[in-house]
């Protein structure tokens, strides 16, 4: 079994959105779905962008999807031979994670299609295609290859006023429609035979076409060089995008190809997992590091991850907390710059922060949950469709996910735990925390009855109970948020006077002084036989199974959550929520008070969301529970193998990559099934290895050195790299 190759036999149409994830090449800048190249829309192609969005009329903000450069179709005989109108004799489609080169292969009665592509990981702009015909049968063959402009958009059109330009190198020029924003994509091409030429343009773009007889046993070769630019990259970006594929073009698909190759055997140098002694592992855990290292922002310095990565404009292209909780720490112990990117784009975001508080009535930093470019908020008040009434349902987590500002507060101590840099701290970390503590400040509910302060009217990780008081992980998160402003003091006690003069700076002198009180008072959660209420009132719900809440359903698409879902008055969950706060802080929880709670929460959670299993995996290795934890392992890394996930909520698509799942996968096999640790400048493993592991070897980064980690059944080994 080839532990790096994921492929496919046959194709079919239905099938087209969940392959358009699992095959994606991406290169942190744009995402190419994993699609045939003759696709239209109907079949879900696009070129995501990162960070740029539009909105159009009252619909949904979210991701622009650029014209696609790499557009080929072949006809035969005046018959296009696609893979989806059924006359293939088959048809097989493979990703190779190691380069991150898609590959199809199409056979006809006539001739076989064979292609592979590439989303440059060396240049960021540029994409890349070597497409072959070898005929069988004597005929007319038409090729058309150019720029389509035939897009799939789910709350769009996005781009208007099309231009067009022909040449030796085809461009279409278009503008956004909210901001004007110019997006250029060029093409040109390389053929190894002669043929008749000429162009074609029209609403669905700009071709070139080939036009020559063929005869039994020729193979023709077509090198399509595809390049995308911005005005957010260049003041000319047409220009640009046609110089990037003149220089491909110069170059050859092959030297683009090998330094492409390059640059991943680089990424894989620095965070590759080697899992053996289970081949289907060892295929998932490549997968799932694939997924999230081909989204990260290489190209910028403060950039962060959406929560479907780059495969497609689903929730809109927002970044979430998966951002701090699930991409950062694969990142933070492998190629920390780019986690550096993830908190810098925190750091550059403050202010949208701070005019959501303010929106709100609340001081400090209220983070977008739903974040896109600025830091401004793109969550609406209503997130879901009912199935049955087909109306909008007010939803509540744009207003009542308050933990999000302590999960970014979280994921820079974190940082300063990890690597030993203060740097970003000074750099505006500490600003954000202060601010992100004394929103919290302002958003507690205090008791006249009593010094208890509660956080009331708000959501946890579980977002199928709304409004509720005291949730346990948001309680608690908030909590590490004070301690965090307060620990920003000792941290940089060699420099009393910038640290005081960044107090007066943020007119924080007052507020300083109620970081302790707030800290003291929030009040302690709920309790019954050691297993801590999710939040006040939990244990009052309807306890009942899984099943009998899936039972009550009248249409599997149909929203859980809210005032009118199933599990609502119930205590089945949506996804880890005590059990993620016990993942994150675990030093906080005795073994035997998460064992409790493990054996709890784990049958009452539906896992609805990716960003679950990894936290029950996480703290199942910590009891001994290493057979479920080996079962959530591979729920979390396959399910970008698989295609899995959840693809609705009410009538919302929510299809995707899952890079908050591919983090987990790492975080489970690295900091669960090898107990990695870094704390105070000092690596420390505590292996939990599985029986189905023989052996884990993975790379990390510490304080500007490079260390190789070693586990097996017989003990754990750390060498210098």
């Amino acid at each position: 079994m080839n532990t790096w190759l994921l492929q496919k036999e046959g194709f079919d149409p239905k099938d087209a959105a969940s392959d358009g994830n699992r095959f994606l090449c991406a290169n942190g800048y744009m995402g190419l779905r994993g699609v045939p190249e003759e696709a239209g829309s109907a079949l879900f192609p696009a070129v995501t962008l990162a960070g740029v969005y539009d909105q159009y009329q009252d619909k949904w903000r979210e991701p622009v999807n650029a014209p696609n450069g790499l557009f080929v179709r072949t006809y035969f005989n005046g018959q296009a031979m696609t893979a989806e109108d059924g006359s293939p004799r088959a048809h097989t489609t493979a990703l190779d994670y190691r380069h991150g080169i898609y590959s199809r292969k199409t056979d006809f009665a006539a001739a076989c299609i064979a292609s592979r592509r590439f989303v440059s990981m060396a240049s960021p702009h540029l994409l890349a295609d070597e497409y072959q015909i070898s005929f069988r049968q004597d005929g007319e063959m038409t090729l058309e290859a150019g720029i389509s402009c035939d897009l799939w958009d789910i709350n769009g059109p996005h781009l208007f006023d099309y231009h067009f330009q022909t040449g030796e190198t085809l461009t279409a020029s278009c503008v956004t429609g909210q901001k004007k924003i110019a997006v250029a994509a060029a093409q040109c091409v390389q053929a190894d035979f002669d043929a008749e030429e000429s162009v074609r343009q029209d609403e669905t773009g700009v071709f070139r076409v080939f036009r020559r007889r063929v005869r039994p046993g020729e193979t023709l070769t077509l090198r399509v060089f595809a390049a995308v630019y911005t005005s957010l990259d260049t003041v000319d970006p047409a220009d640009a995008a046609r110089d990037c594929c003149r220089q491909a073009k110069a170059a050859g698909f092959s030297d683009c190809l090998r330094a492409h190759a390059e640059s991943w055997e680089k990424i894989w140098a620095l965070s590759e997992i080697t899992l053996e002694g289970d081949e289907e592992a060892a295929l998932a855990l490549h997968a799932s590091q694939y997924h999230l290292n081909c989204v990260a922002p290489r190209h910028a310095r403060n950039m962060s991850i959406p929560a479907r990565g780059l495969s497609g404009q689903t929730y809109k292209g927002a970044i979430f907390w998966d951002s701090e909780m699930f991409f950062f720490p694969m990142f933070v112990y492998t190629q920390p710059e780019i986690a550096r990117s993830l908190l810098r784009y925190r750091i550059e975001t403050l202010d949208g922060a701070r005019r959501k508080a303010a929106e709100y009535g609340y001081r400090g930093a209220f983070y977008a949950w739903e974040s896109q470019e600025g830091g401004e908020e793109g969550c609406t008040n209503f997130n879901v469709v009912d199935v049955f009434t087909h109306r909008p349902v007010r939803t509540y987590f744009r207003d009542k996910q308050i933990h999000i500002s302590a999960d970014i507060a979280y994921a820079l101590r974190s940082w300063y735990e990890i690597t030993g840099d203060r740097t970003l701290l000074r750099e505006g970390g500490a600003k954000v925390i202060l601010e992100c503590a004394r929103f919290y400040l302002s958003r507690a509910n205090g008791r006249l009855d009593s010094e208890r302060v509660d956080f009331a009217d708000v959501i946890g990780p579980d977002e199928y109970h709304e409004r509720v008081t005291n949730s346990f992980f948001t309680n608690e998160m908030i909590r590490h948020c004070l301690e965090s402003a307060l620990l920003l003091k000792e941290i940089f006690a060699d420099q009393p006077a910038w640290f005081a003069e960044l107090l007066k700076e943020l007119d924080y002198e007052k507020d300083w002084a109620l970081l302790s009180v707030l800290r003291d008072r929030i009040s302690p959660p709920q309790e019954r036989n050691g297993v801590i209420a999710q939040f006040d009132g939990y244990f009052g719900l309807e306890d009942c199974s899984l099943d009998t809440v899936r039972s009550r359903l009248r249409d599997p698409r149909e929203y859980w959550g809210g005032d009118h879902g199933v599990a609502g008055v119930t205590q089945i969950i949506k996804q880890a929520d005590v059990i993620a706060l016990m993942a994150l802080l675990p030093e906080r929880f005795t073994d035997q008070q998460v064992a409790a709670n493990w054996g709890y929460y784990e049958p009452r959670t539906e896992h609805g969301s990716s960003l679950s299993a990894c936290m029950y995996a996480l703290t199942a290795c910590r009891i001994g529970r290493l057979d479920e934890a080996w079962e959530l392992f591979m729920k979390t890394a396959q399910i970008d193998v698989l295609g899995g996930g959840k693809q609705w909520a009410g009538e919302i698509y929510i299809g995707g990559t899952h890079p908050a799942s591919n983090g987990g996968a790492w975080m489970i096999a690295a900091l669960g099934f090898a107990g990695l640790r870094m704390r105070a400048g000092k690596l420390s493993v505590n292996p939990r290895l599985p029986r189905q592991i023989t052996r884990l070897s993975f790379p990390v980064a510490t304080g500007g050195k490079r260390c190789r980690i070693d586990i097996s059944h017989d003990g754990a080994a750390i060498s210098q790299l």
